[in-house]
């Protein structure tokens, strides 16, 4: 079996990317994507360890898109260094970085709550900062009780802690996945919490531009759901693809390759996203 979807802690994750390959390995896993939020720092080290460890290390990323209503996430497989993909990436790291500066500015000046940048950085690992390190730091300071109160009160869209960040547009995201020979999928894609039909209008909108794929076998999805989405993939002749979301000790209940224990992604999946390249 193959996981086509985990993060590090170069993005919000909890483990360094050496260990991806390491659990993947323990859990059975052929192959593992490693997919960091908007960056590509870690994959030369999860490469290394892979090799080590006998598991195909999947070079990819995942990019938070502007949609209507909210945020779309596209995952990117293949991606190659000094391909467009990764110039755009770190000026959108620039970004997130002065967002992550209003964002203490507005928990620890505005909302009065005992956390520094130099804290969370520490809880990152020095890189690659996102909501989750900033939520256990509340955690251990006794602010909240868990990682989700933390969103749930103060880091979640609407919520008093919240800051945007800059995105691209999905288009934007597909086409320079293309430009740099890379492989776009739609991750997730009942977040979007559209209904059905509007759900299938987009996907076939995507499909339309380039979108290769469309995450169906999820981590946290129902048998239900699962089917829902493969359902809508073929229709529009996309890959059915899937991944744990594994986040470490910020999504406990996810464990790379095995998800909740039902997680189930063939091995087949990989070879048929590495066909799309280049198409």
């Amino acid at each position: 079996m193959i996981d086509l979807h985990t993060h590090s802690n170069i993005s919000d994750g909890s483990d360094p990317p050496e260990r991806i390959p390491e659990l993947a390995a323990a859990n059975g896993c052929r192959a593992v994507a490693l997919t960091d939020h908007d960056r590509m720092d870690g994959l030369e080290a999860a490469a290394k360890r892979a090799a080590e460890v006998g598991v195909e290390l999947v070079p990819g990323c995942e990019i938070s898109c502007e949609v209507p209503k909210g945020t779309m996430h596209v995952l990117i497989y293949f991606v190659e260094p000094g391909a467009a993909l990764e110039a755009e990436l770190v000026r959108l790291q620039v970004a997130r970085d002065e967002r992550n500066a209003r964002m203490y500015r507005r928990l620890s000046e505005e909302l009065g709550l005992p956390i520094t940048p130099e804290e969370v950085e520490a809880e990152a690992g020095g890189k690659g900062v996102g909501r989750p390190h900033v939520a256990a730091v509340l955690v251990r300071k006794g602010v909240v009780g868990s990682i989700q109160e933390a969103f749930d009160r103060y880091l979640a869209k609407g919520q008093p802690g919240y800051v945007e960040k800059e995105r691209l547009y999905p288009d934007q995201a597909i086409t320079l996945a293309r430009q740099s020979s890379a492989v776009p999928v739609l991750a997730h894609p009942l977040s979007l919490g559209l209904e059905a039909s509007d759900l299938d209008r987009t996907i076939g909108e995507l499909a339309g531009l380039g979108l290769a794929g469309a995450e169906a076998i999820y981590g946290r999805y129902s048998p239900e759901e699962r089917h829902l989405v493969a359902d809508l993939a073929r229709r529009h002749g996309l890959v059915v693809t899937g991944g744990s979301d594994y986040h470490g000790t910020y999504k406990p209940d996810l464990q790379i390759g095995v998800g909740r224990g039902d997680l189930d992604v063939d091995d087949a999946v990989l070879d048929e996203l590495a066909a799309r390249r280049g198409r």
